[in-house]
């Protein structure tokens, strides 16, 4: 029986939205504008722009040149260039594995929290917001809603690359930046919105080259572009062999420093508006800004729309960690797409009740966080670089990035170069600089 041929996504377009989708997360929404408000404004994009190119595209393009190249999951792609390497394919695995069994979670406070604006219980509970959060953490409401969360999840990968998870993708993205656009007019009318954006565009040249904000902005750079953990060589499977990487680095990059900044437009002006301190994490976007959207006319419709646009973010990263894992199950254990979506659905939702359990005490989502963002991350990103440039032969990068020369035959160089010399030893620094 021959082998069936592999899918692909349709074009340049869709090939730009999935990926950016598998960049753009819950993150993108409070943690990059509160670091850069933190660490010199305006002047932190400039580091953080920088730390792209020089981190996060290079590192990027090793992983597209691996997937595409081979057209396999993480696992096989890896071993069919070198036996000896495939254990770089099971980190990225096993990196996608361990932040579903947290992420999932989180997606599904969103989940709760847009429910409850549509139907208006979250602004009838005469709780404050604060105390609403805390006895909903403390239910099992969290699990369920993180079961839905991975339902859908499930229910878009299921239908395959290219009527799940592409044709999602082209509805989500755009919509996602609908979304933004519309609540950052929206904010910019409100009173005080000025000093939300002086707090998060001012430009503080001192704050912004020390050492310290320097190594957070490349660390920012590579994690927000979702490499080292298999989603990217997984997704490169699936281009097609005319596709150009390098444009779609700069484009996939483009889209995500993008979603970032205009989360800061919305989050700050909100924030200094109500007469709130900026504050990072879960009680900025599930405490914090309910109380701003309180105060707003027409709360529950702008509290939903926020919300809306939280599960759309967060869906796009889970849809790509379970692609990871649907396509590594299918194509190692030769299992239908559908059964191997369907092993992936069950081991999430157990790992998401292990999280939830505390099961002998163990805080598993920061123990998986960590593991994830300190260890598996930057190792199997520097790694991956150094495999494609110092282990495979010259002209497995040269053809990858040049399209066998017919395209980028000069800016090859430049990337080729930071791969062999400039982002492994920084990713290396990052490593380290974690762990201490």
């Amino acid at each position: 029986m021959s082998e069936q041929p592999r899918a692909s996504f349709g074009g340049k377009l869709s090939v730009i939205l999935v990926a950016a989708g598998s960049a753009i997360g819950l993150g993108a929404l409070w943690r990059f504008p509160y670091i850069a408000g933190e660490n010199g404004g305006a002047a932190f994009l400039l580091v953080f722009l920088l730390s792209v190119l020089v981190v996060g595209i290079p590192a990027m393009l090793a992983e597209f040149a691996v997937g595409r190249h081979t057209k396999k999951n993480a696992v096989g792609a890896f071993r069919a260039l070198s036996k000896r390497w495939s254990w770089l394919g099971y980190s990225g695995v096993l990196g996608a594995l361990l932040i579903s069994g947290y992420y999932y979670l989180i997606a599904g406070w969103s989940l709760e929290y847009f429910v409850n604006s549509v139907t208006g219980s979250l602004y009838s509970d005469a709780a404050s917001f604060t105390s609403q959060f805390s006895e909903f953490e403390g239910s099992w409401r969290p699990i369920i809603y993180c079961v839905i969360f991975i339902l859908m999840t499930h229910l878009i990968v299921s239908f395959g690359v290219e009527k799940g998870i592409e044709r999602a993708s082209k509805i989500m993205m755009p919509l996602l930046f609908i979304i933004l656009i519309v609540m950052a007019v929206r904010v910019a009318f409100m009173p005080g919105a000025a000093k939300g954006y002086e707090f998060f565009l001012s430009c503080d040249f001192e704050k912004a080259f020390s050492p310290d904000t320097i190594m957070m902005a490349m660390g920012q750079a590579f994690f927000s572009l979702s490499v080292g953990m298999g989603c990217m060589v997984t997704y490169s499977s699936y281009f097609k062999k005319n596709n150009n990487m390098i444009s779609t680095s700069f484009n996939v990059s483009l889209l995500t420093i993008l979603v970032s900044v205009l989360a800061g437009l919305i989050i700050f002006p909100a924030v200094f508006s109500a007469g709130l301190e900026p504050t990072e994490g879960s009680s900025l976007v599930f405490i914090t800004l309910p109380e701003i959207f309180k105060g707003m006319p027409l709360a529950a419709l702008w509290s939903s729309i926020f919300f809306l646009l939280v599960i759309l973010a967060a869906l796009t990263s889970t849809i790509s960690f379970h692609e990871v894992l649907t396509a590594y199950f299918s194509e190692e254990f030769k299992l239908s797409r559908k059964s191997a979506a369907f092993v992936t659905t069950v081991v999430s939702i157990l790992l998401s009740v292990l999280t939830f359990s505390k099961l002998f005490g163990v805080d598993y989502s920061n123990v998986f966080d960590f593991v994830t963002a300190n260890i598996l991350m930057p190792l199997g990103g520097m790694f991956t670089c150094i495999f494609v440039v110092w282990y495979m032969k010259k002209s497995f990068m040269k053809d990858e990035l040049t399209n066998e020369g017919t395209a980028n035959r000069y800016l090859y160089k430049v990337f080729i170069f930071m791969l062999r010399y400039v982002t492994p030893l920084i990713i290396f620094y990052i490593f380290i600089k974690n762990l201490i």
